[in-house]
């Protein structure tokens, strides 16, 4: 049984429109747990660390160079595994701290989590995950037009995770963000209904 039951992850791909509906979580005045907020302040935490285990020139003012540091370990694998070992450690123990805060609420709260199931066993405390889902062909559309990437490029990036249809198989909700936000709006209505049969006390 986990001890988070009113955790809920919510993940999706890339171009599936996940910020979106965290945001809209947001406004409905949810709590979020932002993994790549904390990501980042771990980084920065981490910063004797990176200057030994990369050298200097990824530190500059006194800061990790995410840029560099970026270009190294999406081309090198071995460093890509070096980072995550010093990184993963103090970011799962900051989204447990934060959610042990949150559940006593007995209030749903929300994990933003991109690579939650990329990530498993890591995070498997946290069972309820809402997947944002758009079939892949709009994810590579969307992709192509914000990050301004070829095909190939675009593909290559989403080829990286686990499939969206694979995702939406195991979901415990899914969130369909197929077409405008009109109806992710009526979408995202609809799963607060869902979580209003569950929790007598939503009051949205």
């Amino acid at each position: 049984m986990s001890e988070f039951k009113n955790a809920i992850v919510i993940t999706g791909v890339i171009g599936s429109g996940k910020s979106t509906v965290v945001n809209l979580l947001r406004v409905y005045g949810f709590s979020i747990i932002d993994a790549d907020e904390i990501a980042h302040r771990a980084l920065d935490e981490s910063i004797n660390e990176i200057k030994s285990e990369f050298g200097n020139e990824f530190i500059k003012d006194n800061k990790v160079d995410r840029k560099s540091l970026g270009s190294l370990v999406f081309s090198d694998s071995k460093a890509k595994k070096k980072l995550e070992n010093i990184l993963h450690p103090l970011i799962k123990e900051q989204i447990f701290t934060a959610a042990s805060k949150l559940e006593s609420s007995n209030y749903p709260y929300f994990i933003d989590l991109p690579l939650y199931f990329e990530k498993s066993p890591v995070y498997d405390e946290f069972q309820s995950v809402c997947v944002v889902y758009a079939p892949e062909q709009i994810c590579l559309k969307r992709i192509i037009e914000r990050n301004n990437l070829d095909f190939n490029e675009a593909r290559l990036r989403l080829e990286s995770q686990i499939s969206i249809e694979k995702k939406r198989e195991i979901a415990t909700y899914i969130i369909d963000n197929s077409s405008d936000l009109k109806h992710l709006n009526l979408e995202v209505n609809s799963f607060i209904t869902t979580l209003k049969a569950k929790y007598h006390t939503l009051k949205i």
